[in-house]
């Protein structure tokens, strides 16, 4: 929705601030599990002397499974989300999503002073995983929905607030890492970040209705939709009308020809008559609507496709397969390697990637820099293979796959 002259000014850069703080709220449930992987990992994998020699008790794959139950709620909850737009308020769905994710990071944060068998906390985890990232959905597709109410700037401001909450995530880990604490209370504090990220972010959402420029666009988009509504009610209307008085009205009289037989049978409706005109209105809107999906799909397709491949393609190595990777100089170094080189690299260009686009619309050569990020992606998994994994057989396969 493009800007009004007529409309208010966003004082302070309010709305803007709220938005991106929306952004970032968004897919912290995602970032702060995933970059927790250490936590997870020194908690369940526990060792045990065997013969002289450590070995692990049992392998829980946390990061697989982490990604697995991460990835399909989302899937699941976001296509779910479509159906419940019209059945649940959207302050029901936005609200509602982030104090449940509240709740579940303070549960989170209460585990890690509880002591449990690594069985229990691994199902109680991917439990939790499972329900904060399906919360995660509803919450990121019905705010999709709000900020696309608002001028197309606004829209690029939260995509940056989503950019920056793997970031935020990562320096978390990293001061939790880098304090003096014990892995109880350096842990401990660390979940506790994302609960005063989600009541900030649940306070900017309680906050936008009451500022006079998101209220204009707010109120203009709910009008719009009601307008709608009427509109297609008053035609469904007219058209039943329509139909019934075709049927009373759509008559010929009946004229004798030369062998004495009627030109019209009463009841037969001229095949120009208002009957048939509705229903042609009616084929021809199904008929419209039908082809101007698949008009826009023809146009986009490329897109559609470069940009699922290449989440298929990130999401299948990151962070299942990059996590394990290796440092070759091991020390002190090696405590922050993974949270520097996989989670904080990784989300900073990703924060980079999607505020550029701000600066720079390359829309002259879109098609082709698209196509040559395609294949510069895929080609990356094959630098990964000679990476010095924990356990190799991840990236073989995928790289075998591709």
């Amino acid at each position: 929705m493009k800007g009004r002259i007529d409309a208010p000014q966003d004082r302070g850069c309010l709305v803007g601030i709220c938005f991106f703080f929306l952004g970032l709220g968004t897919l912290l449930p995602w970032n702060f599990f995933m970059t927790a992987s250490l936590y997870f990992q020194g908690r369940l994998n526990t060792t045990e002397w065997s013969n002289g020699t450590k070995v692990v008790r049992k392998e829980y794959y946390f990061n697989n499974w982490m990604t697995l139950l991460s990835q399909l709620p989302l899937l699941v909850f976001t296509l779910l989300n479509s159906f419940l737009y019209q059945r649940i308020s959207v302050v029901m769905r936005i609200a509602g999503s982030l104090v449940f994710i509240l709740l579940l990071f303070i549960f989170t944060a209460v585990l890690v002073k509880v002591p449990m068998e690594e069985e229990r906390f691994f199902s109680i985890t991917m439990a939790t995983i499972w329900f904060i990232n399906s919360f995660g959905a509803v919450l990121q597709g019905s705010l999709f929905g709000l900020v696309g109410l608002l001028p197309q700037k606004y829209s690029t401001v939260f995509m940056s607030g989503q950019g920056l909450a793997g970031t935020f995530a990562a320096i978390a880990m990293l001061l939790a890492i880098a304090s003096d604490a014990d892995s109880e209370t350096a842990a401990l504090g660390y979940f506790i970040t994302p609960c005063v990220g989600t009541l900030v972010t649940l306070f900017s959402y309680l906050l936008l209705p009451r500022l006079e420029f998101a209220q204009y666009y707010l109120n203009k988009g709910s009008k719009y939709e009601a307008d709608t509504t009427d509109e297609l009610l008053k035609e469904r209307s007219t058209v039943e009308n329509g139909k019934l008085n075709g049927h009373a009205n759509g008559t010929v009289t009946s004229q004798p020809t030369k062998d004495g037989s009627a030109a019209g049978a009463e009841g037969d409706p001229v095949p120009d008559g208002p009957e048939h005109a509705f229903l042609s209105v009616e084929q021809v809107e199904k008929g419209q609507a039908k082809a101007s999906v698949l008009e826009v799909f023809k146009k986009i397709w490329v897109m559609a496709f470069c940009v699922t491949f290449v989440f298929t393609v990130t999401l299948s190595v990151f962070p299942a397969v990059t996590a394990d990777v290796k440092t070759s100089f091991p020390g002190k170094w090696e405590r922050f390697f993974i949270s520097v080189c996989c989670f904080l690299i990784f989300n900073i260009n990703d924060w980079f990637g999607r505020t550029v686009t701000t600066l720079i619309c390359w829309v002259s050569r879109l098609m082709r820099s698209l196509q040559d990020t395609f294949t510069l992606h895929i080609s990356i998994l094959y630098y990964l293979y000679y990476c010095p994994c924990r356990d190799p057989r991840g990236i073989t396969a995928i790289v075998c796959f591709i």
